[in-house]
């Protein structure tokens, strides 16, 4: 069964939406791991000699906050865009009233957690790089890439990988967005079956007949 084009435009979004979720969670993932498993974000960082060192780094949950939630709906994504094309390519499947309130509960949850997770990479990153800055050994983050970390090895790309995760994370806002609009039309859509009766309806025969009797026919 051919999909309806609202439906098709929404697994297009998806798709995107994968991508987007797979890039942040992946970015943040390789950012904690160059810090030997420490999260940057909302962290601070000082002079150890001639290099930096992340002395006061956040709890490791919230980064694994972030990426998990990311991840899990990057996934959430992927499962629900193979299911509905092996629906439409072998079974006769079609979505109604209830898997659209299901959906639609899903993708504002879904809103709730990528907007939290943007604002916290958002701000996490802005905190890490006032305290790099405020060194006055380097004028920005990007900078501070080249600069030798202690121990030597981690915060390799820190500042890119960071910046990519949250790039990533308001486009897939973005797109969280789009597909709750998409949903909301589809449900009016179904909520709202009816149509004006016209002339040769059986309902509306039964309607002018109610009111004026019945017509006979003259031979």
């Amino acid at each position: 069964m051919a999909l309806p084009w609202p439906q098709r435009v929404e697994l297009a979004l998806f798709a995107a939406a994968f991508l987007c979720g797979a890039v942040a969670a992946a970015a943040l993932t390789r950012t904690q791991g160059s810090f030997s498993g420490s999260c940057p974000l909302y962290g601070v960082a000082t002079l150890n000699g001639s290099s930096l060192a992340l002395t006061r780094p956040s709890a490791p949950s919230l980064c694994y906050f972030v990426a998990g939630a990311s991840g899990l709906l990057a996934l959430y994504c992927l499962l629900l865009l193979l299911f509905w094309v092996y629906s439409s390519c072998i079974e006769d499947s079609h979505r109604g009233l209830t898997g659209l309130r299901i959906a639609l509960a899903i993708s504002a949850i879904a809103i709730f957690l990528v907007l939290v997770a943007a604002c916290i990479l958002r701000f996490g990153t802005s905190s890490l790089c006032n305290s790099i800055v405020s060194l006055n050994t380097t004028i920005s983050c990007s900078e501070a890439q080249r600069i030798s970390w202690t121990p030597p090895g981690t915060a390799l790309l820190f500042y890119s990988n960071l910046h990519n995760a949250e790039t990533s994370s308001w486009v897939n806002l973005v797109l969280w967005c789009v597909i709750l609009v998409l949903q909301v039309v589809q449900w009016k859509s179904k909520a709202t079956p009816y149509r004006l009766l016209e002339r040769g309806d059986p309902e509306w025969s039964s309607e002018t007949d109610a009111l004026v009797g019945p017509r006979h026919s003259h031979s």
